[in-house]
């Protein structure tokens, strides 16, 4: 009993670490999210997610989450099944996890600030461009305070974070799988599309729910880069918090709750998923 005592005891950081910065703040948002100022039980909050302005800023932040995950997922496999399947040379795996190890976490004010001053409409590679090839992409409509800009921003940190989940998948794929697919004549577009994406699809999937909750939950980042031009539930659930806009605490946390029942849907797909994964990968 003794040393059971101890093991919770080195543990014990952790569960109060937990329960003061994410069980309890939950728990306050989701009980405000049914109360009225006077503490009283309503569900009008809730149904002030239906206006206009809200849905609108949720749909928003639904197709940001959709995009960055989509684009993130399509490159990010791409590049570890070039790293671990391809021809490149072996010595890249090495700094090519660190980096994306390092820029999965990087985000918030230092990454908008990076992209001001490279994107920017007077950053480094705006500027290069303009200057050596005569090529002005705010001209051409591009605008990095935009949907699409937001999108480009957050790829920096979706990316690395699904070659760091989809490679292990990937190492995954046993080698007598595909000889026997090429013994039994297939080519290597039948071997990916009847084998190796069937096993891998589990993955994806959940690797897709994962970034999508990933983009859903960020704030610093897009309030850092677009301010309040881009009104995603994010921002507008900041301004929420700061009273300057809606002047409404418990709508507030209505919208926070309804964050949290999107991003919790998500990691469920995502944990159900990878579960499914690891069973096929025994």
């Amino acid at each position: 009993m003794r040393q059971i005592g101890w093991n919770w005891l080195g543990v014990l950081p952790f569960f109060a670490f937990a329960l003061l910065f994410l069980v309890l703040p939950t728990m306050n948002i989701v009980i405000g999210a049914f109360q009225n100022p006077q503490g009283e039980f309503t569900l009008a909050n809730l149904a002030g997610l239906a206006s206009p302005r809200i849905v609108s800023s949720f749909a928003i932040s639904i197709k940001i989450s959709l995009a960055s995950a989509l684009l993130g997922c399509l490159i990010g496999f791409a590049m570890a099944a070039a790293v671990v399947m391809g021809g490149v040379p072996g010595w890249i795996k090495g700094p090519l996890m660190t980096f994306s190890g390092v820029a999965s976490n990087f985000a918030g004010v230092p990454l908008a600030f990076a992209f001001i001053a490279t994107l920017g409409r007077v950053g480094l590679v705006t500027m290069l461009l303009r200057q050596w090839f005569g090529i002005n992409i705010y001209a051409m409509g591009f605008n990095l305070l935009s949907f699409w800009g937001l999108t480009l921003t957050y790829l920096f940190f979706q990316i690395p974070l699904m070659i760091l989940i989809i490679t292990p998948a990937l190492e995954g794929l046993k080698r007598e799988w595909r000889e026997a697919a090429e013994v039994l004549g297939a080519s290597t577009f039948q071997y990916w599309r009847m084998v190796a994406l069937p096993i891998l699809f589990p993955s994806l999937l959940g690797t897709f729910a994962l970034l999508f909750a990933n983009s859903f939950g960020a704030v610093a980042t897009a309030y850092a880069l677009t301010g309040s031009s881009l009104s995603i539930v994010p921002i507008m659930l900041f301004a929420q918090i700061r009273g300057d806009v809606l002047q409404d605490p418990h709508l507030g946390y209505a919208m926070a709750f309804g964050m949290i029942v999107v991003t919790g849907l998500a990691n469920l797909a995502y944990v159900v998923m990878r579960a499914r994964a690891e069973r096929w990968m025994q």
